[in-house]
């Protein structure tokens, strides 16, 4: 729509005639786009992008849309004959306008958020059925086509099996992240994910590639590597940071959005290949050899072409270096096409997803770049992203951070530094966590009714104040948020951060009743809260002494544990959680204290105990 009618003098010029045109980035204001996507969803019964809204003179919407062309095709009314109309209107019926914008404003202002709801224990097996209901058992995945990543599905799931020892939904897990690698969405020849499947089998992607896709799914496939040690999910995790250190980092360290889905102005023509400019850059029989694994042959699957896949093969096991060199050779080729544009705004949220998943994938992994490369961007982030007077920011580019931070900010940010703290236990990490925590109670918290804002209070106040909770593409602020404050609780035995999580729970039960594969973190965090955690709380004389305990808490998946390493090099640990004085060294040796329910067992200093009584 962009090229159709934006671009073109004829629309141009209408728009500039009658209307005032505002283009909204609605990665840099989700809150604008937010509201007026809540309003073309109510007006239309569907969303989507490109959105038209056209509003009064002080923002009250009037009508809505999503793809119109530029004229008058096959049914749907052209964007020449829209714009037409509403000026007509806006002569002639202007009243009727302002009256159809203040009931469509009244209507979506209603508080939806007033609800006391208290949640069952059932809601998690329920919501587990759910999700079994709605499984590709053919392809992996949920529903048809498209198919979207949603790796917090896959992190609901891993923690159901860990609860339930049920198998079918390990299972599901491990068909749906095989099932996603396997096919054309993954770039088998530079690495990372695409953002989405326009088919049911994961084949043919939309080949733009998403910063917040690709830490979302290198947390699934770490995750799964704990709770299955298979290797592959740990290299499929290594490929992700591979591409991200070197495709998508800024040289101060920040990471940037995206990448597009084309190049001279075709979707896809970067990534995809024929069959003889393969057999030109390999050779005749490496060639035939390496398009016979990945699919790519003289019909194509693609437009002619072919997206390189393995939905059909496997790579056997003696074969995997020699392939893995004819693919580096492909990279390098591949290196001299012209590249897709590069979204380079870095935002602070997505960062704050990244950062979580290199220091998971450093402390899972025993990679200590992964906790360098997440270390240098919170730094990026502290240097460029935080106000004079202490407000974080939303966006960063060519030197310019702008837009106060909205809820995702905070809490994405949070995530990130509550695992920087559990994967290097430096204090600073967990200190940080809880300034950032306690502003977006102080920015975002709504006193009344419970849950978080999606704007601050000292932003620009828009027609209305959403929350959000919907786990779209990424987990909501609220879902997120509610998730820290349980494990800062359990970290620093703030107590009141759990009653904060509790209410969240009370706002938006009635969503999690109503639609709870829709809020796949939420429930992430209602199972964390239902079913306890235990506290492992390490001390000894440093780190290093230490490191064969940490290991062994960290090695295998233990979604409701967490963690604490206090030493004389550590004294600070004691401003953040007063309790961790009362642990003590034993016989000079580094001591475990695995606590639950406020209560702990006898010390341990021998790394075996301490293994069996984690199991």
């Amino acid at each position: 729509m962009e090229k159709e009618s934006f671009e073109d003098e004829e629309v141009a010029s209408i728009l500039n005639k009658h209307f005032v045109s505002i283009k909204v980035d609605r990665e840099e204001r989700p809150d604008v786009d937010h509201i007026y996507m809540s309003v073309c969803q109510a007006l239309t019964g569907h969303g989507g992008w490109p959105m038209s809204i056209f509003m009064t003179p002080d923002r009250k919407p009037f009508f809505a849309g999503t793809y119109f062309p530029k004229k008058n095709q096959m049914g749907m009314p052209g964007f020449i004959k829209i714009l037409g109309i509403i000026h007509d209107m806006w002569k002639n019926e202007k009243e009727k306008l302002i009256e159809t914008g203040n009931q469509i404003t009244d209507a979506i202002s209603r508080d939806i958020d007033a609800y006391d709801q208290d949640l069952s224990d059932d809601l998690i097996r329920e919501s587990f059925y759910d999700f079994k209901h709605d499984f590709d058992s053919t392809y992996g995945g949920f529903g048809g086509a498209p198919k979207f990543p949603t790796p917090h599905n896959l992190y609901f799931l891993l923690r159901y099996w860990y609860k339930t020892k049920d198998p079918s939904a390990l299972e599901i897990v491990e068909k749906t992240l095989d099932a996603m690698h396997r096919g054309g969405i993954y770039d088998h020849i530079g690495f990372g994910f695409s953002r989405y499947s326009t088919d049911k089998k994961w084949l043919v992607p939309h080949f733009e590639k998403m910063l917040y896709d690709n830490a979302l799914l290198a947390i699934a496939y770490l995750e799964a590597y704990q709770a299955t040690r298979k290797q592959k999910y740990a290299d499929i995790a290594k490929q992700i940071f591979t591409y991200v250190l070197r495709d998508m980092t800024s040289p101060d360290g920040g990471f940037y959005s995206a990448e597009d889905a084309d190049s001279e102005g075709e979707e896809g023509k970067f990534y995809v290949w024929t069959l003889d400019e393969v057999k030109e850059v390999l050779g005749q029989d490496a060639g035939e050899k390496f398009c016979k694994y990945y699919d790519i042959t003289k019909k194509g699957n693609f437009e002619g072409h072919s997206i390189p896949n393995l939905i059909q093969n496997s790579i056997p096991e003696e074969e995997r270096d020699y392939i893995d060199n004819l693919r580096k050779a492909l990279f390098l080729h591949r290196e001299k096409r012209i590249h897709p544009y590069k979204d380079d705004k870095i935002l602070t949220s997505w960062n704050g997803l990244m950062i979580a998943a290199l220091a998971i994938g450093g402390k899972v992994l025993q990679e200590n770049k992964y906790i360098e490369a997440a270390n240098k961007a919170v730094q990026f982030v502290f240097s460029n992203l935080i106000r004079e007077d202490g407000r974080l920011l939303a966006r960063y580019r060519d030197g310019e951070a702008a837009y106060p931070g909205y809820v995702d900010d905070y809490a994405f940010l949070t995530w990130g530094l509550i695992e920087l703290y559990e994967c290097t236990y430096k204090p600073e990490y967990l200190q940080s966590a809880l300034n950032l925590n306690d502003d977006m109670i102080n920015y975002f918290w709504d006193e009344k009714n419970g849950g978080l804002f999606l704007y601050g209070s000292d932003s620009e106040q828009l027609i209305i104040r959403p929350k959000e909770v919907y786990d779209g593409a990424t987990p909501s602020g609220n879902s997120v948020a509610t998730l820290n404050f349980l494990r800062l609780a359990r970290l620093t035995g703030k107590h009141t951060l759990e009653e904060k999580a509790d209410r969240q729970f009370k706002t938006f039960g009635l969503y999690l009743e109503r639609a709870s594969r829709g809020q796949a973190y939420l429930l992430t965090a209602f199972m964390l809260a239902r079913t306890g955690s235990k506290e492992v709380v390490v001390v000894g004389k440093d780190r290093s002494e230490a490191s064969p305990m940490l290991e062994i808490i960290n090695r295998d998946f233990r979604p409701f544990t967490h963690s604490m390493f206090y030493s004389d090099h550590h004294r600070e640990l004691k401003n953040i959680a007063p309790f961790i004085e009362n642990y003590k060294v034993i016989d000079g040796k580094p001591t475990a204290y695995i606590c639950e329910n406020f209560a702990c067992q006898s010390p341990i200093t021998d790394v075996g105990h301490l293994k069996e009584m984690l199991h």
